[in-house]
Formats: C-alpha cells, sequence, structure tokens
C-alpha cells in the first residue's frame, strides 16, 4: 500500500454524501490520516466547531487530549505521526444530552478500507463507546468505566496496542472526579508510550 492509494481514498470519503441528508448542517468530513502515522485517535464524530473548522479537535476536547499525551499541537496535527480516524466523518447534529451518535454509515463504508491502508499504526486511543465496540469487539468490558478501567488487559497484548479512553470533553468532568485513578495510572503510561512513538524525549 502506497500514500497514493489513501490519497485517492482520503479523496472519495472528501466527496461522500451517503448520509448527507440526515445531516443538519450537511456533510463535511474531517479526518487526519498519512500511511506513516504510529498512532491512531479513534474518536466519536466531530462536534460542531471542529464542523466549522473542518480540523479534528479544534475544542476544549482537543486541548484535554492532548494535555493527556503530553504533546503540543504541532505534533498533534502532524498526520505522518499522528491519525485521526473518528467513527463518523461529519457533525451529526445534537440529541437532548448532547451531539447525536455517530452516523453509522462512515464506519460501514470507509473504515476497514482506511486502516487497511495505514499499515504502521502501533497503538490505537480507543476514545468513547461507539469506538471500542468498532476496535475492541467482544473484549471490552459492561461498560466503558470498566473497559478503561481494565486498560492493562489490552495494553502491550494486542496489535496493535489498543488504549481505551473516555472521551476527553468537558462534559466528562464529573466522571474524572468520580474516577481519579485515570489520570493517576493510566495518564503517565499514555504519554510515555506517546513520546516514544512520536520521537519525544
Amino acid at each position: 500500500m502506497n500514500n497514493r492509494v489513501l490519497d485517492v481514498i482520503v479523496s472519495d470519503v472528501r466527496k461522500c454524501t451517503l448520509c448527507e441528508a440526515e445531516l443538519p448542517l450537511g456533510a463535511r468530513p474531517v479526518l487526519q490520516v498519512d500511511e506513516k502515522a504510529k498512532i491512531l485517535i479513534a474518536g466519536q464524530a466531530p462536534g460542531i466547531r471542529v464542523h466549522k473548522s473542518g480540523i479534528p479537535f479544534t475544542d476544549p476536547s482537543g486541548d484535554r487530549l492532548r494535555q493527556w499525551m503530553g504533546i503540543d499541537k504541532d505534533t498533534f496535527y502532524d498526520a505522518s505521526k499522528i491519525a485521526i480516524l473518528p467513527m463518523g466523518f461529519c457533525y451529526p447534529g445534537t440529541g437532548k444530552s448532547g451531539d447525536l451518535p455517530p452516523r453509522p454509515e462512515c464506519a460501514r463504508t470507509w473504515r476497514a478500507e482506511i486502516l487497511a491502508a495505514m499499515p504502521n499504526i502501533e497503538l490505537i486511543l480507543v476514545i468513547g463507546i461507539y469506538a471500542q465496540k468498532w476496535h475492541m469487539g467482544d473484549v471490552k468490558q459492561k461498560n466503558l468505566t470498566e473497559t478503561v478501567r481494565n486498560w492493562q488487559d489490552y495494553w502491550q497484548k494486542n496489535w496493535p496496542e489498543r488504549l481505551p479512553l473516555p472521551h476527553p470533553s468537558p462534559r466528562n468532568n464529573i466522571w474524572l472526579k468520580k474516577n481519579p485513578w485515570f489520570e493517576q495510572e493510566v495518564i503517565p503510561h499514555l504519554q510515555e508510550r506517546v513520546a516514544l512513538l512520536v520521537g519525544e524525549s
């Protein structure tokens, strides 16, 4: 597989209108991929700020995720180091308790093909229940908290490595306060691994 193949796939994704009729603001696929990337961020779907900017994680969630990873924006947006592939590429709209789930058409149509074109991925940060269902399947626990709590069951035991994470949204501040072990135990391991893979000391 070469970059030309991935470029063609991404070009097709950018023109995708499969579920446009269901999207309140229309189709605007947002992703960041490169064949050389070693880290994959598997998220949910763009929020409204990301829809407007066209750049992934240009919101408070992105600020917290970069903090968790221990990297700056330049590194985060270097596609040759970090790929960002949400379960849904377009903003799905808002429901009663926040953004709606990712549209399922994206993963069914594009995900396997894009992942196959990125053979150098060594670590997948699996953010939220929708990404965990896809990337972790039957090995995930009964809920997100238990899946994240048992992170060592997946860490460095599969290839590529998978690390389940809660969503970094400010909406999860209560979860983070209730589960201080996450930032105390998981984040140091995450930052060490990310630094190694992106070549930072």
